[in-house]
């Protein structure tokens, strides 16, 4: 264990580091997340600050200024549940959850920056505090990997987890939560609520038969967060209504997560996610420069 998160945490320094050069370093802004005092626009201030509540009162263009923020606190959900120990590619969706960890922790890394976690399995959550350095950073990583898995037919709880980052109020920052997003969407109303404090990424993790079924005859389905099985045949109709469904769910996931604000990484099994990662921070940074939407 020890050696392959040495490992992976050579390959996430030497290909972020590789890929990412100058100011795409980060996930954030930068500093000055916090809200400030309003003051009259000048010509050539970022209109993306508009404030346009006191715009509308006094009937003149206000921006909001921001107060600097020297160091930043980045708290994870990491969705251990029973659904993510599961996968047919490269890796488990687990491993990624793993991954996605030690990606964040390495882009919001250094300057006095801290990072804490909720491990969050159905059965048991874990909290680890937020604290500073590479060494808690590296803690981090193994306590999210050296989780026990949760016995099958152990329903996970996404809501509960991001309800125990809401509360009690954390330091205004960054929140990622990382998880596949498969069964109910009743987390929408915790994500909102971490979206009006902390800037908000949520990092989608899948597996490829998450979305389709492959042509192999007579298959086992099997729900591990419910223990439930069930034989089926794998005709062209079943594919296909089990790919719509599958793209239907994944759609609201999408809505969900946009409608809460939040940036939207999806990690793939079957893709290269150091790639992926990459390509998301370049998309996020050229959005806040006004270079495009990402």
């Amino acid at each position: 264990m020890e050696h392959g998160l040495r490992l992976l945490e050579l390959d996430v320094r030497r290909r972020l580091d590789g890929l990412l050069q100058g100011n795409h370093l980060g996930l954030v802004p930068g500093p000055g997340s916090e809200p400030g005092e309003a003051r009259v626009y000048q010509p050539g201030d970022d209109v993306r600050r508009m404030d346009w509540a006191v715009t509308a009162r006094t009937t003149e263009p206000h921006i909001r200024e921001t107060v600097a923020d020297r160091e930043l606190e980045t708290w994870l959900v990491a969705d251990l549940s029973a659904s993510l120990d599961f996968g047919t590619a490269a890796c488990e969706k687990r491993d990624l959850v793993v991954a996605a960890t030690a990606a964040i922790a390495h882009l919001t890394g250094g300057g006095g920056n801290r990072i804490g976690a909720v491990i969050a399995t159905g059965e048991k959550t874990n909290r680890v505090p937020a604290r500073g350095g590479l060494a808690h950073a590296r803690g981090l990583v193994r306590k999210v990997a050296e989780m026990p898995r949760a016995p099958e037919g152990t329903r996970g709880d996404l809501r509960d987890a991001l309800e125990q980052l809401r509360r009690p109020p954390r330091r205004r920052g960054l929140a990622v939560v990382i998880s596949d997003f498969l069964g109910d969407i009743d987390w929408q109303r915790p994500l909102r609520g971490l979206s009006t404090r902390h800037e908000l990424i949520a990092i989608e993790v899948l597996d490829p038969r998450d979305v389709d079924l492959p042509e192999v005859g007579t298959v086992v389905l099997s729900d591990p967060e419910s223990g439930r099985q069930r034989e089926v045949h794998a005709s062209a109709l079943l594919r296909r209504e089990f790919a719509a469904a599958a793209a239907e769910h994944r759609s609201r996931v999408a809505t969900a997560i946009r409608g809460a604000g939040a940036g939207h990484l999806v990690l793939r099994t079957d893709s290269d996610w150091i790639a992926d990662t990459v390509r998301f921070v370049v998309a996020r940074k050229r959005r806040w420069s006004g270079g495009g939407v990402a």
